[in-house]
């Protein structure tokens, strides 16, 4: 493919999701909330640790015994023991220990914070999802606008070109005594102001251009090559059957869903704190007095132990409480935003299936018009060379001609749009028409 062109039906949507830095940025999120999750499924396992240290005294400890007098029988009669100092320990030690950990209960904390990080990593690929419809939304909508003013900015061309031979004319038949010199100046005014609009509609090209490759996170001046693809699709769905669609379809419904089931796990890691929570330790310790650890003339060089723990925190005035108390208002307060997101879905559908009929029957009445304007156009200058029409005759046609054409263009744009936006807001994945981008 060439890469100044740019694709249409998958083929923009795949560019749009591989180089758009919002959609990049969500799926990061995701690498996130799945290492949340990886990080609580952790809790479930033992924890182990280890642990050296050397310390070493000013002295070796001693035990000092104290002096007495032992009375024994005649002849032997009363003996004295001298105070003796007995070492104890030595100078340099040297101590390494293993601990292990196993958690047994929580209170069911450790399956509710798991579950609750579980719940956030499907809602993230929720939301990147929703992030990828509203950014497949925006691109199409910049490639219909650049299909419309590439037509504008063809009207405008031909707009001109039209002025100009109006112009030619005038000046001829000026030349020759047979109009008035204002109509002439008439006549080069509306070409000035012609091409003046086609810069105007130039300029709106490159702008509708920039829109988009900063969409596809190209180079904002980058030329583009776009395929012409503004077409007519009836659409036949009832308003009713739309809102259906989108109470199914909608990712941001199903996000919101999710959140309140978020939010009911969070209550239940808030009420593990009341209860106690149990596990079994386990301790291997090697100690001596040379790095090797491994023993002393004063001390075993190795030993271990086992041990179950049961810790209770049963009084903390009403922390826990509070807390819980503080997870049931959220998990309302995201049940009234689901059942408001609802309404604002429904209001969103019907706001878009309104424009979009708007824009239909508006290229129905603009097609009318073409054919009226063309043939009173055709009238208007035949008049005008038979000299039973003026310039302002002509230049009147004219515009009405171009407002005409404009119109319908317009309408065209709006209609593609329109649907491009009904079937975001219905979580349309499928779409229609294959010539849609």
């Amino acid at each position: 493919m060439n890469r100044n062109r740019v694709p249409v039906c998958v083929g923009i949507r795949n560019l749009a999701i591989k180089k758009n830095l919002t959609i990049q940025t969500a799926k990061e999120k995701i690498k996130g909330a799945e290492a949340q999750k990886d990080e609580a499924f952790t809790e479930f396992l033992p924890k182990f640790s280890t642990s050296y240290s050397y310390s070493r005294l000013n002295e070796a400890p001693t035990y000092t015994t104290p002096g007495s007098t032992l009375a024994l029988p005649a002849p032997i009669g009363n003996v004295n023991i001298q105070p003796s100092t007995v070492v104890m320990g030595t100078k340099d030690n040297f101590n390494w220990s293993l601990d292990a950990r196993q958690p047994i209960f929580a209170g069911g904390g450790i399956m509710a914070n798991y579950e609750v990080n579980k719940l956030g990593v499907d809602i993230s690929r929720l939301e990147e999802r929703f992030t990828i419809s509203d950014i497949v939304l925006a691109v199409k909508t910049a490639y219909y606008n650049i299909l419309k003013a590439n037509k504008l900015m063809e009207l405008a061309e031909q707009s001109v070109a039209q002025l100009e031979a109006h112009r030619n004319t005038a000046k001829n038949f000026y030349t020759v005594g047979l109009i008035p010199r204002n109509d002439l100046l008439r006549a080069e005014v509306e070409l000035a102001n012609g091409r003046q609009m086609l810069v105007k509609a130039k300029n709106n090209v490159q702008l509708a251009k920039a829109k988009l490759n900063s969409l596809l996170h190209f180079d904002i001046n980058a030329p583009l090559v776009v395929e012409d693809i503004l077409y007519y699709i009836k659409f036949d769905e009832s308003l009713i059957d739309s809102m259906k669609r989108a109470m199914e379809n909608r990712m941001e419904i199903r996000v919101y869903t999710l959140k309140v089931e978020q939010a009911r796990k969070l209550v239940s890691l808030a009420r593990s704190n009341y209860f106690p929570t149990v596990s079994i330790a386990g301790n291997y310790t090697k100690y001596g007095d040379t790095a090797g650890v491994s023993g002393s003339p004063y001390q075993d060089e190795k030993s271990w132990r086992i041990m179950a723990i049961a810790n209770w925190n049963f009084w903390e005035w009403g922390k826990t409480k509070y807390r819980v108390d503080s997870g049931i208002s959220r998990e309302n307060q995201m049940v009234h935003a689901l059942n408001m997101l609802k309404d604002q879905v429904k209001l969103e559908v019907k706001n878009d299936y309104l424009f979009l009929r708007e824009a239909e029957k508006q290229i129905q009445a603009a097609e009318k018009s073409i054919e009226q304007a063309e043939e009173n156009f055709r009238i208007v200058k035949e008049r005008y060379h038979e000299r039973m029409a003026t310039t302002t005759d002509v230049i009147d046609a004219q515009t009405l001609l171009l407002k005409a054409k404009s119109d319908y263009t317009n309408a065209l744009g709006d209609y593609n749009i329109g649907l491009a936006r009904l079937e975001k807001s219905t979580g349309l994945q499928n779409f229609q028409s294959t010539a849609t981008p």
